[in-house]
């Protein structure tokens, strides 16, 4: 065969013959590689998401002007204010895959049940007050706490308190809809639980650090454990600092000590869609820049740092979010010291024999 060369390939007008080709490709709904190849095949990853940051300071004022305009009930389902990426008009999604939203529920409020095939969680960065009720079982939310909603889990949540709640919700939305796997199914419109226990049932059987209950034989995809503590993700993340500062290998570089929430089952990711990590930077630290084939979103639970996206500085505070789109370098440094909660698309890509990485600066 002959090598065409795509320059050429549109033809000139003198081949009639190469020009009819065309039109006959066109008109079976084929298109030859050599005209699309770079487009499909790139050198390097090419994301159509960018870089973001979305500043606590607007997202907060906008969410509590929603909670007093926008009611919480059937149809709407919930008060979920995504983060839309700019480079992805008119889709509400943070990166191509990973969909982030600010959810305010307000005082006595509750958010009727429902479950969907994508996998959630909820991450708090202050307050207490609402439970959410998972498949019956009702799980306090408090600061710092990570809680878990499963695929096709049903789920729901009540506010207690006198005053709003507001968290950050992830979900693997865009990856489920380019799949074309998504399902949804409402439940009933009253609350199935309205007990505000201490400790979920869930929490009391599997939040035992190295202790697996006999009965419970068989492995699960997502884990059952549903609410990760902050007490023990701090203590975590203070011994590994402590232990570095003793000269033991704890940390993943000098001053930064990290985290990965975990199925106790099978000690995998806590979900199989999404990666659930928390960082902690300690003063005067500055990571290595790093980029991954696939995406995160990051918030800043505590402290201020400097976040560096292809380049270009943010000055990040409480409450800051940012999107990292696949193969975007991201550097961190931080002087009083600094928590991120970050979440990810990275359990697909190692399932999938996709996953690479680069440490330092790009080539």
């Amino acid at each position: 065969m002959v090598a065409v060369d795509p320059r050429s390939a549109a033809g000139t007008g003198s081949d009639r013959a190469l020009q009819q080709l065309y039109a006959d490709f066109d008109a079976a709904g084929l298109m030859p590689l050599w005209t699309v190849r770079e487009g499909l095949m790139p050198a390097a990853p090419a994301p159509r998401a960018v870089p973001h940051v979305w500043p606590w300071a607007e997202l907060l004022p906008l969410a509590a002007r929603a909670g007093d305009l926008v009611p919480v009930g059937r149809g709407g389902e919930r008060r979920a204010i995504a983060l839309a990426n700019p480079a992805l008009p008119g889709d509400p999604f943070a990166t191509g895959t990973l969909w982030a939203a600010v959810q305010y529920l307000g005082p006595k409020e509750v958010a009727p049940a429902h479950r969907h095939t994508q996998n959630a969680f909820r991450f708090v960065l202050d307050g207490e007050g609402v439970w959410t009720v998972v498949d019956g079982d009702p799980v306090a939310m408090r600061r710092g706490d990570l809680l878990l909603t499963p695929g096709w889990a049903w789920h729901e949540h009540h506010n207690t308190a006198d005053a709003p709640m507001v968290w950050l919700d992830g979900l693997d939305i865009p990856l489920v809809a380019g799949l074309e796997a998504g399902f949804f199914e409402f439940g009933p419109d009253e609350l199935t639980d309205t007990t505000t226990p201490v400790a979920s049932r869930g929490e009391r059987l599997w939040a035992h650090p190295g202790l697996r209950p006999l009965a419970a034989e068989r492995d699960t995809v997502s884990s059952p454990l549903p609410a990760y503590r902050w007490r023990h993700t701090d203590a975590a993340l203070t011994a590994q600092l402590e232990l570095a500062a003793q000269g033991h290998p704890a940390t993943v570089g000098p001053g930064h000590a990290a985290v990965r929430f975990v199925n106790p089952t099978t000690g995998r990711d806590a979900l199989p869609t999404v990666r659930l990590e928390m960082h902690r930077l300690a003063a005067a630290t500055a990571t290595t820049a790093v980029r991954e084939v696939g995406s995160s979103v990051w918030q800043v639970f505590d402290g201020e740092a400097t976040v560096t996206l292809d380049d270009r500085d943010h000055v990040l505070g409480t409450g800051d979010l940012f999107a990292v789109p696949s193969w975007c370098p991201v550097a961190i440094r931080t002087d009083a010291g600094a928590d991120l909660f970050r979440f990810s698309d990275a359990p697909v890509y190692a399932a999938l024999h996709l996953a690479r990485r680069q440490t330092g600066e790009p080539a």
